[in-house]
């Protein structure tokens, strides 16, 4: 995600931004250094919010930080949902597409990058880009393939 924000600027330009689970703010410091006009990242995790206050300092951005998680609640005052690498368990992926399915419907655009997990709403998504990564899960480090993808909001049967 943070790779298809650097190569997209104008995804993210002058624009409210919230990075969905951001671990160490890698998306939210690419937002931010790729000129979004304002930039949120959130995650329920403490030690995510240290790190990426830390690295946000680091890299001489300025992302306001909260701990909380958004799945429950309403759509946020933002244009732009970003979220990188969160259907990896499925009672996570549940409550993060209901959210994104919300924001969708409230005029929000939502972006997700993923290494293809298993709970990826794939019938929710159109790719917009694919890229080699490595998996932190794997022990050999090895490349594989990762998307970006725009999200479409609830499934048609």
């Amino acid at each position: 995600m943070a790779r298809y924000v650097i190569d997209h600027p104008e995804v993210v330009a002058d624009r409210k931004v919230l990075d969905l689970g951001a671990g160490s703010g890698l998306v939210a410091i690419a937002a931010a250094l790729a000129g979004a006009g304002a930039v949120t990242a959130v995650d329920v995790d403490p030690y995510a919010i240290a790190a990426t206050r830390l690295n946000a300092a680091a890299n001489g951005v300025t992302i306001a930080v909260a701990q909380a998680d958004l799945t429950a609640g309403e759509p946020p005052d933002v244009e732009l949902v970003l979220v990188g690498d969160l259907f990896y368990e499925a009672a996570l992926a549940i409550r993060v597409t209901a959210f994104l399915e919300r924001c969708v419907a409230a005029g929000i655009e939502v972006a997700i990058g993923d290494p293809f997990r298993a709970f990826l709403p794939t019938g929710q998504l159109a790719m917009v880009a694919e890229y080699p990564v490595a998996d932190f899960g794997d022990p050999d480090g090895a490349a594989r393939a990762a998307a970006v993808f725009t999200f479409l909001g609830p499934a048609v049967a």
